[in-house]
């Protein structure tokens, strides 16, 4: 059989490897970090307690393909992700739902309140119509004063520019409930894999068709693994070596503590949207479940440089993108290349939307080869 080269060991590269060798092919994985997983990585330290070195994951999806393929290498810890902000001192429900307004302004919202309370917020603040960037867009939906309260400081550390500068497609992820559902995310299918991410990754990866090379980055020893087909799930720009120019990425700087504390804080991750230099903390114990004297912390920092993390949605940007997606389609075209994920395809993507473009993706390639 021709042999396939996965670039990337993260949710996208390990769907795409695992579809490949049960359909038959002999799959080489390559991965530049000491560990599979992608920023999925979790791990026990050094006390025992469960961590994600590169800041907190929680997996949910409203496609029940996408879970039902994930189930087959993992039980789940059933576990709904609750976000509070801490502004002044007081921690409020986030995403803004009826509980916020009410804790904020010391009164009782009902949903038609609400509604009414947003349409003067709206109507005393100014935008354009139609809203052009994300600051506009947060303002045509709270107003400008729930806006500088949970937005602005935020957005700017997060993406180390003013949130005029960003699209708006970033601030349409950010939900608004006229209810007192204070989950994050309100998909029908979420939790945590019960042994962690890399655990499930782990077995994902567990076939005999596949071979994992850790520390081995694709671009320097790529003539030392040729393939019929590479699987490319890492940084679209650097892939074309910056032919339309470099693409941004953000970075981030993660600062764990662990203190003599069973439980820290009431919620997995508080936000700090103010003049705090870490834009969150996360206490992961609420997402594992376990028992233990003790728990670890990480605050977040924004960085513009290391590892990607995110891409960063700007005209100038996104213009970029259309640029190297056209490469890409040209190279797809050809069938010995697929790119996907959120870096090699330029997307603020979930986990499970990383994993259905690798999905789909690798399912045509293989219909493609049998037509």
């Amino acid at each position: 059989m021709e042999k396939i080269l996965v670039v990337g060991s993260g949710l996208a590269g390990a769907t795409s490897a695992r579809c490949l060798a049960e359909a038959g092919f002999p799959v080489t994985v390559l991965e530049s970090r000491r560990h599979i997983g992608g920023n999925c990585f979790d791990f026990r330290d050094r006390e025992g307690l469960f961590v994600q070195l590169h800041g907190p994951h929680v997996f949910h999806t409203s496609d029940i393909e996408i879970w039902n393929f994930l189930t087959q290498y993992t039980e789940w810890r059933h576990y709904e992700h609750r976000v509070t902000a801490n502004v002044n001192g007081k921690l409020l429900p986030f995403p803004i739902n009826l509980d916020t307004l009410g804790l904020l302004y010391g009164k009782t919202f009902t949903p038609v309140a609400m509604a009414e309370f947003l349409r003067a917020e709206v109507a005393n603040s100014n935008f354009p119509s139609p809203p052009a960037n994300f600051r506009d867009f947060i303002v045509s939906q709270v107003g400008s004063r729930l806006y500088e309260t949970f937005f602005h400081h935020y957005t700017e550390k997060q993406w180390g520019k003013p949130p005029e500068k960003l699209s708006v497609e970033v601030a349409k992820r950010i939900p608004l409930r006229f209810n007192h559902d204070d989950r994050y995310f309100t998909d029908p299918y979420q939790g945590i894999p019960l042994k962690g991410f890399t655990e499930m990754i782990r077995r994902m990866l567990d076939h005999p068709n596949i071979d994992v090379h850790l520390e081995t980055d694709y671009f320097d020893q790529r003539e030392e693994y040729p393939a019929a087909l590479t699987v490319f799930t890492g940084e679209l720009d650097r892939f074309f070596n910056y032919r339309f120019g470099k693409l941004e990425y953000r970075s981030l700087k993660m600062d764990f503590v662990t203190v003599n504390k069973e439980r820290y804080q009431p919620t997995a991750v508080i936000n700090y949207p103010g003049e705090e230099p870490w834009t969150r903390v996360t206490e992961f114990k609420h997402f594992y479940g376990q028992e233990h004297p003790k728990t670890t912390l990480c605050h977040e920092y924004p960085a513009e440089k290391g590892h990607p993390y995110y891409v960063v949605y700007t005209r100038e940007n996104l213009a970029k993108r259309d640029l190297y997606m056209g490469e890409v389609s040209k190279l797809e075209k050809m069938g010995g290349y697929i790119f996907c994920g959120r870096l090699a395809e330029y997307r603020y993507f979930n986990m499970d939307q990383a994993t259905a473009s690798a999905l789909g993706k690798i399912r045509a390639w293989l219909k493609n080869r049998k037509a």
